[in-house]
């Protein structure tokens, strides 16, 4: 899975799971004050990618998550475990 495929996974399920604008998720986004994604919603995101990737993300490596492409950063790392 190439990065722009992963970045393309985010945007869709952080607008069907949080009806954001897909305009507004770009790679520099941050989730919490650009996105309004709150520790709720980061758990909730966390889930649905682990449904999608079927890999887990762990605490540590999702408490260093902030923008987009962190999570793009994340996502593409655990893929290449």
């Amino acid at each position: 899975m190439t990065q722009d495929e992963i970045y393309q996974m985010i945007v869709d399920v952080l607008h069907d799971t949080f009806e954001l604008d897909p305009a507004r998720i770009t790679r520099d986004a941050n989730l919490y004050t650009d996105l309004d994604i709150d520790s709720i919603d980061a758990v909730d995101l966390a889930v649905k990618l682990k449904q999608l990737t079927g890999k887990r993300l762990t605490a540590e490596a999702f408490k260093t998550v902030r923008t987009v492409q962190d999570v793009i950063n994340a996502i593409d790392a655990l893929m290449k475990e």
